[in-house]
């Protein structure tokens, strides 16, 4: 079962038996999946270089399975019947947590792309995560419920399942921006969504994070029809998110005016990533998913130059 075998195998209630069934059924091709592109990765790359930052307290966290004795503050524990670690910015900025888009519009595939959107991205954030793990690296799931960073195959189960679980029927869409919610100074943030909302509110977003001292990167994962508008001749293009139709005689004499207008919408975000230190690379999901992760792995490990954020495609 890769990822999850164990984590299903456990004991729980009725409902989570049923829960784990439809889980087996759909996780594992695109588990399988992210494991086979973490490996090719894993191959070419090196160990991240772990320089921590200083042991200046954060916060104090349950203590949980791998924590030794000596990190736990005992003078804390004292007044809960929980034991307590203290956890420094050292540890902060040692953790990842990782956003995929899970909004309406990443279920968008085109007969030009193997797969969704939705798919190519959990695929990266799963290999992401599992490259991470074999080096030593905390991950966590963002928005969440402030969930804490946990190394090992513990934490990749419950990436898994944060990614893949299927939401309740009557459950609303999931925002199409990053949640804002709090992380620590100097920890590290990857955001993966096709970033189609209006640049304005990701710009926002973004900033919000910085101010907090977070690093982050984004990879922005867009259909070959999105980037390249293939279509000819007469077209009806229908909204995903919107209840909005247009129809077109001649679709292709919109390509020229759809291409300035994307490129505008994504400088805008590129030009802000630069300025507050995140990493911007986009990714089409008729490309190679190790590419794109192989980017992303050495912009977390410090690998790119004087931290300027990469342009091209992926």
């Amino acid at each position: 079962m890769g990822l999850i075998g164990s984590h299903l195998a456990s004991p729980g209630a009725v409902g989570l038996r049923e829960q784990a069934e439809a889980l087996a059924e759909a996780m594992p091709p695109l588990v399988t999946e992210a494991e086979h592109v973490a490996s090719t990765v894993a191959q070419g790359v090196h160990g991240r270089r772990r320089t921590g930052m200083g042991e200046t307290f954060w916060q104090f966290r349950r203590y949980r399975e791998g924590d030794t004795a000596s990190s736990v503050d005992w003078r804390h524990s004292a007044r809960s019947s929980h034991l307590f670690v203290r956890e420094t910015e050292r540890e902060a900025a040692e953790s990842i947590w990782i956003w995929r888009d899970s909004s309406a519009s990443m279920d968008y595939a085109s007969n030009f792309a193997p797969c969704t959107k939705r798919e190519r991205a959990t695929v990266i954030a799963l290999a992401l995560s599992s490259l991470l793990v074999q080096g030593g690296e905390s991950v966590a799931p963002l928005g969440h419920g402030g969930v804490a960073p946990a190394p090992g195959r513990a934490a990749l189960r419950r990436m898994a399942h944060a990614l893949l679980d299927a939401p309740e029927a009557d459950a609303p869409r999931t925002e199409s921006l990053p949640p804002p919610e709090h992380l620590p100074r100097y920890a590290q943030v990857v955001l993966i969504s096709d970033f189609l909302s209006p640049a304005e509110d990701i710009v926002e977003r973004i900033k919000r994070y910085a101010a907090e001292g977070i690093r982050g990167h984004m990879i922005q994962v867009l259909d070959p029809a999105e980037e390249d508008l293939p279509f000819s001749g007469r077209t009806e293009f229908e909204g995903i998110e919107e209840d909005l139709r247009l129809m077109v005689g001649r679709a292709q004499n919109l390509r020229e005016a759809y291409h300035q207008r994307l490129e505008i919408h994504r400088n805008r975000i590129v030009e802000t990533a630069r300025r507050i230190n995140f990493t911007f690379a986009t990714h089409r999901t008729d490309r190679s998913p190790q590419t794109a992760l192989l980017a992303l792995y050495g912009a977390l490990s410090g690998a790119i130059a004087a931290r300027r954020p990469p342009r091209a495609g992926l």
